[in-house]
């Protein structure tokens, strides 16, 4: 490669990672604001929400885009070729969060605009900050290339499964003492698993970022060995815990 070239090339990838960030960053925000539409009834949150989901889906092609431009043009190696594979499928996850993001805030304008009043008093805030918080771990792994922090919130995901199992058990139990709660609850439980599918879907970022940083495939494998390959340990086959 020329210094032109080079200097082009470097140009590229900074645009399709911080592409990848600001695209991240609207994602956080739309999610913030479904949780906050459905705790306060605003409806001017919901709006601004499927407004920005528009957004993250012209990031989602603008960064497509530009990846292949750049696979045609420099054909990239070692790391530089893992980071793009590596944003490649997490533009995938990361655009599913923001529609997930939607989910809730469209359930959040039918429970507060529907004509039943008897909401099940179900806390759904801790399991928002939750995983609002692993994405905001996510994004910082993936500027920082720390693959020991990615594979943190590859194990803070069981904790987002518990929390899921536990509200949906508690919705469950309003339904059956209280008839009269069945349509908002189903809503909630709608919701409940919208939040935990951004946790699923940011562990598979963050098992990307682990890829990108040290080659290893951590996918199906487990949160103990995703940590020892994040680490740079070999590989335990028998692990899936």
């Amino acid at each position: 490669m020329t210094e032109h070239t080079n200097k082009q090339f470097d140009a590229d990838l900074e645009r399709v990672r911080s592409q990848f960030l600001a695209m991240g960053g609207v994602v956080e925000a739309m999610i913030q604001d479904a949780i906050d539409a459905l705790a306060q009834g605003d409806m001017a949150l919901v709006d601004k929400v499927r407004e920005r989901e528009k957004e993250v889906n012209r990031y989602e092609v603008e960064i497509d885009q530009c990846i292949s431009q750049i696979l045609a043009r420099h054909q990239p190696t070692a790391i530089d070729l893992r980071m793009l594979l590596a944003v490649s499928k997490m533009l995938t996850d990361m655009e599913r969060c923001g529609d997930e993001a939607e989910k809730v805030a469209t359930v959040a304008r039918r429970i507060h605009e529907g004509e039943v009043r008897t909401v099940p008093m179900v806390d759904l805030r801790h399991i928002a900050n939750r995983v609002l918080n692993m994405l905001r771990l996510a994004l910082d792994a993936f500027a920082r290339l720390d693959p020991v922090q990615a594979a943190q919130v590859v194990r803070s995901d069981k904790e987002v499964d518990k929390e899921w199992k536990a509200a949906l058990r508690q919705v469950i139990s309003f339904m059956i003492e209280d008839p009269r709660t069945i349509t908002p609850s189903i809503d909630l439980i709608f919701i409940a698993r919208a939040l935990e599918r951004i946790g699923d879907h940011t562990k598979n970022m963050c098992e990307r970022v682990i890829y990108m940083v040290r080659g290893a495939d951590v996918r199906h494998t487990g949160a103990k060995n995703a940590e020892k390959q994040a680490r740079g340990e070999e590989e335990d086959t028998e692990t899936t815990g």
